[in-house]
């Protein structure tokens, strides 16, 4: 007998599955039961799944019945025309929506001179097939699939105008470019999508090495380019902080704080507030520095030593806003206002000017990312007869195993499209002819292949090879190495372990692996190795005698052993976390002796 499940729940147990699962689904297509619901066989686990809950994605497929598509010609003429809609195609029968789980009993063929048969639906259109983001990469069919992946997963990272409102918006941080533009080739879904929020730039990229600076998917760009305005952007982040009012009368305050309460700030630290304790705008701030000055109430009663009505300014804690660590910018807004509990809200926003440095990341819509390996003056760069020099360089080693011919092609019809005054279609399934845009290009007076002869830059010789070059889409991605770049020699580390603290943004230390251990010991950097691995050293004392831990007496001076009372200690280093862990045994009745051996 087969389960037949409900919404997930056990409804009954039936003989023939085959059978109701196509009662079920005619039903639904003359509006017996509803058109939203999902009716599944799981043939490998014999269960008759029905599914009538919100929140499953559905897609629209064209009904095939016998080998023959339920939509005709004139249904489909109408439909792009607009005269009718899904909606009045489901209605005649013509069309089904089906979720993931339905979708895995169907065969579904892509256009009509693939069906046969066997098959049960069939695309509206092939490019359908594709969600989103992967709808915007151009020319998809001549590219791997895990490719376009890629290239429609780093949409969503590439910089452009996320929003119109972004100069009013106190986003907790952003990215705008300053000089978006629409791509050259795009697609059909590109005006949909984005039209007036586009994510990148066209750039004049030319496929050569350039003295190996671009191995490993680096990519080489030119000064000149940067200059006049490539990949720059604007990093913006909010600060805020509150005022709050506690139980006792006792509240925050907004204001530069007194020398009693500075702690180790200095007068320094506090030289871009004004007279209300707030930055202004367009101050240009530093790692570190107070964006407001804040000091608060004591966080327990009575810790400030005496009695709180008697309590001063001696007894607040310091808890202004400061810069993050690492960050810098100017202050471009600043907003005071009150939270819905009626305390004061202050917002500041940041703002960074960033410009193309060694090691920000850039890709193609066609997932071949790659970080910048080196910036070169428009005079080393190699040129055409033209006198034309690229914006940037790729490796030509990025190619052959990735297979993304997409991108050749994408030159290709860039070169077309910026020479004919008109973008160029690369829509999956749909695009221009790659043989068209050849023949165009050689219309122009240019090679069939796209490619051209081309010049050193240093030596002015003419290279051997000659050199694919044309306009290509980039994308600048948020992987700035501006938000990663980090180091640190001494800093703070945590309360209970005293070793450095994790993370950028807490001055932490950088991890050391078993891997980077390995490493040192290859390298015979052993003292390097134990400097390394001592950053918690704790002195502590054993008893000669019995090898437990020695105490100090600071009321006698004295050191003596609380196992036997001896007084002979010897001194030693140990992991914080050792001292811990000893610790802990000892709460548990675990006793730990230490044997000590002559240092050498």
């Amino acid at each position: 007998m087969t389960n037949v499940f409900l919404d997930g729940e056990i409804v009954d147990e039936i003989d023939e599955p085959e059978e109701l699962k196509e009662s079920l689904i005619g039903k639904r297509r003359s509006g017996d039961i509803d058109k939203q619901v999902s009716i599944y066989y799981a043939d490998d686990k014999d269960e008759l799944r029905i599914n009538t809950d919100s929140g499953r994605v559905q897609r629209p497929v064209i009904i095939v019945e016998d080998g023959e598509p339920q939509m005709d010609d004139e249904q489909r003429e109408k439909l792009e025309s607009g005269e009718i809609t899904l909606e009045d195609l489901e209605e005649e029968g013509a069309i089904e929506h089906i979720d993931a789980e339905e979708e895995e009993n169907t065969y579904v063929a892509m256009d009509e001179e693939e069906v046969t048969e066997e098959h049960t639906h069939m695309e509206i259109d092939p490019a359908i097939t594709h969600g989103l983001s992967a709808s915007l990469t151009v020319f998809p069919q001549h590219n791997r699939g895990d490719r376009v992946n890629f290239g429609a997963k780093m949409s969503g990272q590439g910089i452009g105008m996320y929003s119109r409102e972004y100069p009013q918006r106190f986003d907790t941080n952003s990215n705008v470019m300053t000089y978006p533009q629409q791509p050259i080739v795009e697609t059909q879904t590109y005006d949909t999508l984005l039209k007036n929020h586009p994510i990148g730039q066209n750039m004049v990229v030319a496929l050569a090495s350039f003295d190996g600076y671009n191995i490993e998917d680096a990519v080489i760009m030119n000064k000149a380019s940067i200059e006049r305005g490539v990949g720059r952007s604007t990093y913006a982040r909010t600060y805020k902080t509150e005022a709050q009012r506690f139980w006792g009368g006792q509240k925050d305050e907004i204001g530069t704080p007194d020398k009693d309460v500075r702690g180790y700030r200095s007068e320094e630290d506090y030289a871009h507030l004004d007279q209300d304790g707030i930055v202004n705008p367009e101050t240009e701030v530093e790692s570190d520095d107070v964006l407001v000055g804040k000091t608060s109430p004591p966080k327990f009663l009575g810790s400030g030593g005496g009695d709180e009505v008697k309590m001063g300014l001696a007894d607040r804690r310091e808890t202004s806003l400061t810069v993050r660590h690492g960050e810098e910018g100017k202050i471009d807004q600043v907003m005071v206002s009150e939270t819905s509990e009626g305390d004061k809200l202050i917002k500041l926003k940041l703002r960074n000017y960033r410009i193309p440095e060694l090691g920000d990341k850039f890709a193609t819509r066609h997932g071949q990312k790659g970080t910048v390996g080196m910036i070169v003056p428009e005079e080393n760069m190699p040129f055409t007869n033209q006198g034309i020099t690229p914006d940037m360089i790729l490796s030509t080693h990025a190619i052959p195993s990735r297979m993304t011919v997409s991108q050749l092609i994408e030159i290709i019809g860039g070169k077309v499209g910026a020479m004919r005054g008109e973008p160029v279609d690369g829509t999956a399934f749909h695009s221009e002819d790659k043989d068209e845009l050849r023949d165009q290009l050689e219309k122009l007076g240019f090679q069939r292949s796209g490619k051209e002869k081309m010049y050193n830059g240093v030596t002015g010789e003419e290279m051997e090879a000659e050199i694919l070059i044309g306009p290509g889409y980039y994308l600048k991605l948020d992987h700035q190495v501006g938000d990663k770049i980090h180091a640190r020699g001494r800093g703070p580390v945590t309360l209970l372990t005293k070793q450095p603290t994790e993370g950028r943004s807490q001055e932490g230390g950088l991890r050391l692996g078993e891997m980077e251990k390995d490493v040192f010991v290859g390298h015979g950097a052993s003292l390097l190795l134990k400097e390394r691995f001592g950053a918690d050293a704790t002195e502590i004392m054993i008893c000669e005698n019995c090898g437990e831990m020695g105490i100090h007496d600071k009321a006698e001076n004295r050191d003596y052993c609380p196992h036997c009372d001896a007084g002979d200690m010897d001194k030693t280093d140990v992991p914080h976390a050792f001292l811990l862990l000893m610790n802990e045994l000892k709460s548990m009745m675990i006793d730990t002796e230490l044997e000590l051996e002559e240092d050498n």
